[in-house]
């Protein structure tokens, strides 16, 4: 089983806590409604008690048609938001719907269970919960994103996740949206997060009391999206001044997403932001950052920020 010293060395420093507003669940989760239908939705990381995702769809339940809503957490007994992770015992719930009153907001009720582990998602305990959800989605700890996200494929599990934006570049989630296994969920990539941060963290802004940073962040998932059918139309045309070749490769760069040229055919530099346009039945993606030598890309001995390598589908 892997350490688990990545995640107590996040909550010892609180610094990997990000906490997702209910606006920012309901702008993307509303796209998915038609597949949550006779579904047991998992989120595995969040205390029930707090968690805007569990909020979500316990409000949901009966317009969703869901099945079952389980969450866990890690290792939090108290009802407090910003706890320090400090208890003897995880908790869980196993939500099937409120039958007495679909659109109450009270869930004070729900019975709360104490899991026998610490409520680790690489557990072997809470491996037995995962394989009972159809979706996961949840906010997982950007540390463990890598490790997140390989389980949940792993066990072929459906998800709808959010991770830092620059998790694309890791190489085990670029493989994944090369071989199209993994996309950008419906959030633009260039629209970052606002999440609540806990107490004596550093925080940007005030609102309504909520103290939020600004994190680059983006939602992942493997459910079919309108996105991956929509095409982007070039509008200019390829010269040779204006799309320099790369010194280590064979492809020219790209500088903008929207500047991809309409009448090239050869392999181009495109910045990540692409992935959020990425459509597998216009452009196959070829790899990503390095040339033939695998050093970074660059173009007269300067390297442009991260590209990935595309060629468009004749």
């Amino acid at each position: 089983m892997p350490s688990k010293s990545g995640l107590r060395k996040a909550d010892s420093e609180r610094n990997d806590e990000y906490y997702t507003q209910i606006s920012d669940i309901e702008k993307e989760l509303f796209h998915y409604k038609d597949f949550f239908e006779n579904k047991t939705i998992l989120c595995n990381c969040d205390d029930p008690r707090v968690s805007n995702f569990f909020r979500f769809f316990a409000l949901n339940f009966n317009n969703f048609k869901l099945k079952r809503l389980i969450t866990t957490c890690y290792k939090n007994q108290d009802a407090d938001l910003f706890s320090q992770h400090n208890c003897e015992k995880a908790v869980w719930i196993d939500y099937r719907g409120n039958p007495n009153d679909s659109t109450s907001t009270d869930f004070s009720t729900i019975e709360i269970k104490q899991l026998n582990g610490d409520g680790d998602f690489r557990s072997q305990e809470c491996i037995e919960i995962l394989k009972q959800a159809d979706i996961v989605v949840t906010n997982p700890p950007f540390s463990l994103f890598r490790e997140y996200i390989m389980q949940l494929v792993q066990f072929d599990k459906k998800f709808i996740i959010i991770g830092n934006k620059n998790a694309v570049t890791y190489k085990e989630v670029f493989n994944l949206i090369k071989e199209n296994k993994v996309w950008i969920g419906y959030r633009n990539m260039n629209s970052d997060f606002w999440f609540e941060v806990p107490e004596g963290n550093v925080y940007e802004k005030l609102v309504n009391g909520k103290k939020l940073k600004h994190i680059m962040a983006c939602w992942y998932t493997n459910l079919p999206t309108q996105k991956q059918l929509e095409e982007i139309i070039p509008y200019k045309e390829y010269t040779p001044e204006e799309y320099p070749k790369y010194d280590n490769y064979d492809a020219i760069d790209v500088g903008q997403v929207l500047e991809i040229p309409k009448d090239y055919y050869e392999p181009m530099g495109v910045p990540i932001t692409f992935l959020d346009k990425y459509n597998p039945n216009q452009f196959e993606i070829i790899k990503f950052r390095k040339g033939n030598d695998e050093k970074d890309l660059s173009v007269n001995g300067k390297c442009p920020y991260f590209r990935i390598l595309i060629k468009r589908k004749k």
